[in-house]
Parts: structure tokens; sequence; C-alpha cells
């Protein structure tokens, strides 16, 4: 233990800002998520709240090209500083929200939050941490983020009881103001960024998807989709379990997260980005079974530690393999690449309840199994995968043989 915390205690300044300023923003926005389904429920849109998550996640997925493009050109601290502004602004107008379409409209223009801050944090983060260190730096890096959606998800329901929904709203954007001024105080790492002009947002083909980050992507993607199923239901099922706090599940979640965060990234520096994400999936699935099957609040809270233990492993290995793959010129673009993945993977979760759940306990179990069979793709991808690579390397070693000995 003590040499782990002298481990963390050797990152710069710039890191513990970022990481402090990442866990602000996102307890902002995860505050109010635990009481939207009620929000929208009063408004007389029920049926709509797989769109809650859903709309949220298409601006940010649309904006990662844009924020990746920016972030390698004008600088990290510019493309931050949009989605800050952003989240602070939109959150401040939640309150005013009379309508379903206008609260549905606020949570669209929301996601352009999450769609510049993190691609440039996460760029500036990958500059700035040593590559054999670099899972432990994103797992680090990523406490911050977990502590964000775990603390926000924990308060949102007890914030609203004190202050009112619009008190929470109120708080939220607080929150992301904060982050404003932290990251203020964090210095810029891109060598020689240039003006921003209108044309910078006109984008090349290559300037939309770094292709080298594909393998990690489609691995987001298939795990995210869990996430974004959970973050619609997680609420419900409190509900329906007798839980008061809507935030329960991500309470336990953060715990569990936070203690496998801080080793798992030195796993896959050791035995292998790919080997340790096939460990994080299978835990992963099995959380998503025992939750589908939790008739009481015993199995709600395992199954939650269990989810924690799972996205502690996925999350930092994957943005440490991204960054591993990514070139250093297109960090930026890289980061996007797997936001947009990870976007993608949040809708598609979100936007599978909108088929499957119909606002009954019974109808979750069938979610959670659809949720399990995702996962299954995901560990036939790593496998295959980690199989054919191994094919390509063996391959090259063969031929460098032959090479060799011919000359």
């Amino acid at each position: 233990m003590p040499r782990q915390l002298g481990e963390l205690m050797g990152y710069s300044k710039n890191f513990w800002a970022l990481t402090f300023a990442m866990f602000l923003f996102m307890t902002s926005f995860n505050l109010i998520i635990p009481e939207l389904n009620d929000y929208i429920t009063a408004l007389d849109g029920a049926n709509y709240k797989g769109l809650i998550i859903s709309l949220f996640t298409i601006t940010a997925a649309v904006s990662r090209p844009f924020s990746g493009k920016l972030a390698d050109t004008v600088g990290r601290k510019s493309t931050m500083y949009v989605g800050t502004i952003v989240c602070a602004g939109v959150t401040f107008l939640y309150p005013l929200s009379g309508t379903v379409l206008f609260f549905l409209t606020l949570r669209f223009l929301h996601g352009f939050s999450t769609g510049f801050l993190p691609t440039g944090a996460t760029a500036l983060i990958t500059d700035i941490l040593p590559s054999d260190k670099r899972g432990v730096g994103m797992g680090v890096f990523g406490t911050g983020i977990s502590l964000g959606i775990g603390v926000g998800q924990f308060l949102g329901t007890p914030t609203s009881n004190i202050f009112g929904v619009n008190g929470m709203f109120i708080v939220s954007g607080i929150l992301a103001l904060i982050s404003i001024w932290i990251i203020s105080t964090v210095k810029e790492t891109l060598q020689s960024p240039v003006p921003f002009k209108w044309s910078l947002l006109k984008l090349k083909k290559d300037e939309i998807i770094e292709k080298d980050v594909f393998p990690a992507a489609t691995v987001m993607f298939l795990t995210a989709s869990c996430s974004g199923i959970l973050f619609v239901l997680s609420p419900d099922i409190s509900v329906f379990l007798g839980i008061e706090n809507k935030g329960w599940f991500f309470f336990f979640y953060v715990f569990s997260t936070i203690l496998i965060r801080l080793t798992a990234g030195k796993v896959s520096d050791k035995i292998g980005r790919r080997q340790t994400l096939l460990i994080g999936t299978s835990i992963l699935l099995i959380s998503m079974l025992i939750i589908g099957f939790a008739k009481d609040t015993f199995w709600f809270t395992i199954s939650s530690l269990i989810f924690g233990v799972a996205t502690g492993i996925n999350s930092p290995t994957l943005f440490a393999w991204m960054a591993d793959l990514s070139p250093v010129h297109r960090r930026g673009i890289g980061s996007g690449t797997l936001f947009i993945a990870l976007e993608l993977g949040i809708l598609f979760g979100s936007a599978s309840t909108l088929f499957i759940y119909d606002n009954t306990f019974v109808s979750v179990e069938y979610v959670f199994i659809f949720a399990a069979v995702i996962c299954s793709f995901a560990l036939i991808y790593l496998i295959v995968h980690l199989m054919y690579s191994k094919t390509n390397v063996r391959y090259r070693e063969e031929k460098a043989n032959r090479l060799n000995s011919k000359n």
C-alpha cells in the first residue's frame, strides 16, 4: 500500500487538477439522472424514459469527431471549456421545462457537454502519462470519473428531497461552474495550438474516426451498452424493490470500482490489454445476469458491487489500449473515436429498453438477459482478435526467419 501511494504521488499537479475537474463534471450531470424518470413521468412522458439517455448520447457521439479534431488543433483546454460551459448552461435551464418536448430538447443539447470535455481531457491525460504507467494512470483518472458517477447518482435523490427538483438542477449547474474554474488552472499540453477558425469544423474522412483504435472501440461499444441499460433501469428497479434512494445501485458500485481501478491498470500493463478485458467482460456478463434475476435488495446490491469490479477492470484497460493503438499526433481523434463507441453503446443499450422494457418488474429480467448476450459478443470478439493477432505475429516471425535464412 505505501508503494502504491508513492506511485500515485508521483503524478503531476496537471494530472490531479484534471482528475478532480472530471470528478466534479461527472458528479454534475449524474446528480440529476436518478430523478429524471420521475420528472418526465410528471410531464406525462413515462413512455419516453429511454430517450432521456438516448438523446443525450446522440449529440455526444455526433460531436466527438469535431471535439477530437479541435483537441488536436486548437488545444485540449479549449475543447474542455466548450463541454463545461454547455453543461452549466443547459443544467440551469432544466427548471424551465414545462413540456416533454422542451425537456427532451435540453437532454439533446446536454449531450454536447460529454462530447467535448472528456475528449479533450483524455487527450491531455494521455499526453502527460508515460507509456509504461499508462494503465495505472488511466485507472486513477478513471477513479475520479467513477467517483463522480457514484457520488452524483447517490446524492441525486437526497438533494432533490432537500432542495426540491429545481434546486437539484441548480446544484448540478454550480458543480459544472466549479469544474470550469479548475480546468483554467490546468496547463495546455498541445504543442503549437492554432487559433479557432470555422473552417476547422469541416471534417475530412480521416478526421472522423481513428481506424487504429477500432479494436478497442468495438469492445467499448458492446460493454457500454450494458451501462446504457443500467442508466435507464436502475432507478426503476430501486422503486420496484422498495429502495427509497434511486441512486442506490451506483452508490455501492463506486466502492468496488475504485478499489479495483487502482490495481487493474497495472495488471493490464503486465499481462496485456485484451487478456485483462477478457476477465473484466466475463465478470460484466455475470453481473448482468444477477441484476436481471435479483428479486431483493441484497442481490441487487451484490450485482452493483460485481458491476463495479467489471467496469473497474474494463474502463482503464480500454483507454490504455486506445492510447497504445492511437498515433501520437492523432490522440484527440483516437480519444474521440473511443468516446463515440462509448456513446453509441450507451445509446444502443438505453434505446433497447424502449422495445423490451414495459415499465414492469417482470420485463427487467428480459432486458438484462439481452445485456448478457451483448457481453457474450464482446467475449467472442476478444478471443478471435487475440487468436488472430497471435497468428499474425507468428506469420511475421516465420516470414522474417525465412528472409534471414535466405540472406
